[in-house]
């Protein structure tokens, strides 16, 4: 018997309370090995063959699947051959996004549907509750080496595995989940999508932290890592690509669940902006996710504190960046914030990591504490720690989106108005410092 870490596969011959590898606690279990005769096979001259890079061959058979957020998101469709690894919440909407799938490529091609942890009905109920009819083929079965020889009768050609913790191999002494079983059944799998030319979409759990359970050589394996995330309270979903060994990393889909499934948002600023933004504490602010500029409501209230030690309370955006926002408008500007509590919400449930919703967070906390309105400004811009509004990037595509949006009046930073052209349709105010921006719109 062997113990093997469960977070990160590293294996000894007795149980440890710590794993000295990934430092997690009590991860060991407990794995019977059984002892396999090594075998030496004896390799014959010009048994291999070398190949020149450039004479490899470098088509790639892709294929679309209908739905335009998912098809951008892989870099242009499917690829034949790949293995792809779709991981996210319980409840978040992957085993309907893969029905939608294999619904619309039922009709061009054969479809197989693994499905280890539903029974035939239930993903019956499913299909008649999305109103699915396509010719999809389905096995409810967790025993891989009978998903794997029905695999060779029939040869699909697009197979989902949903999913891969509930598949084990009968002669592996674990249990279904361990590192063992998810790494061999992975390793299968690929070899199968590389000599079959199969398209395979694994399912995969996450953990508490949000990441893929199981050991970390899994999203090393597969040639593309998806995450579906999104909240609860919320209807939108948003699909990443965390590797894509086939097409860009940097894109985005969004989807909107609705009771007959998911379905693509075209628009998805209009699912964080309101008509009625034109109020005190709210600032616009173009985002780039991706390749898409999506426009984003910053939302600020300051209120006089009671306590001697003011409160800073945000969601969306990073707290400590937050708080250097404040430091600067006390400092250069002269707000006298540090008597007030200060709560920053990104509207929607969207989170904003890039420092060019420096300037709207800025704005929309001076609006709040002055009582005025930002008014019809997209503000674009990431302020430094002496006030200094600086460059950011993808600044057209970022006004493009605003003037799509019916927006006419911009404020951005001076470096980054010298490139763009005198007749770009809006007015756009380019500025070196919060204390002139905070000076022309108040």
């Amino acid at each position: 018997m062997v113990y093997v870490c469960q977070e990160c596969g590293y294996r000894t011959s007795k149980w440890l309370g710590r794993c000295p590898n990934c430092s997690s606690w009590d991860t060991f279990v407990g794995e019977y090995i059984e002892d396999k005769k090594k075998e030496t096979a004896k390799i014959q001259k010009n048994s291999l063959s070398l190949l020149k890079l450039s004479d490899v061959a470098t088509e790639e058979e892709r294929f679309l699947c209908g739905i335009e957020e998912l098809d951008s998101v892989l870099g242009g469709g499917f690829v034949r051959g790949e293995l792809i690894l779709l991981g996210g919440e319980p409840g978040i909407g992957k085993s309907t996004l893969l029905l939608q799938v294999a619904n619309i490529l039922s009709k061009r091609m054969k479809v197989l549907y693994v499905s280890g942890e539903e029974g035939a009905n239930q993903l019956k109920l499913r299909a008649q509750r999305l109103k699915i009819d396509g010719d999809i083929d389905i096995v409810c079965e967790t025993n891989f080496d009978i998903v794997e020889r029905l695999i060779l009768d029939c040869k699909p050609e697009f197979i989902i595995v949903d999913s891969i913790q509930t598949m084990y191999i009968s002669e592996n002494q674990s249990a279904p989940g361990s590192v063992t079983q998810v790494r061999d059944v992975t390793m299968k799998l690929l070899k199968l999508a590389k000599s079959l030319k199969i398209t395979i979409v694994i399912v995969g759990h996450v953990t508490k932290d949000g990441l893929i359970a199981g050991p970390r050589v899994l999203e090393h394996m597969v040639d593309c890592v998806l995450y579906f995330e999104g909240e609860r309270f919320n209807t939108f979903r948003i699909i990443r690509a965390y590797k894509n060994r086939f097409g860009p990393t940097n894109q985005l889909g969004i989807f909107e669940m609705t009771d007959r499934g998911l379905i693509e948002v075209k628009n998805p600023s209009s699912l964080f902006l309101e008509s009625s933004y034109n109020v005190e504490g709210v600032a616009i602010y173009s985002a780039i996710e991706g390749t898409r500029a999506i426009l984003l409501e910053i939302q600020a209230l300051t209120s006089p504190t009671p306590f001697g030690t003011p409160r800073r309370t945000v969601t969306g955006i990073d707290y400590n960046r937050c708080i250097m926002l404040c430091a600067v408008l006390e400092k250069k500007v002269g707000l006298p914030l540090n008597v007030h509590d200060i709560y920053v919400n990104v509207a929607g449930g969207f989170k904003v990591t890039e420092p060019a919703a420096d300037l709207a967070i800025v704005c929309a906390i001076a609006s709040s504490y002055k009582g005025v309105p930002v008014g019809d400004n997209v503000l674009i811009g990431e302020v430094g720690l002496t006030g200094e509004i600086r460059a950011v990037s993808n600044i057209e595509k970022r006004l493009n989106e605003a003037k799509k949006l019916g927006f006419e009046r911009a404020i951005i930073p001076k470096r980054n108005s010298e490139n763009l052209s005198s007749d770009f349709g809006m007015k756009i105010y380019a500025m070196s410092n919060i204390e002139e921006v905070l000076d022309f719109i108040f």
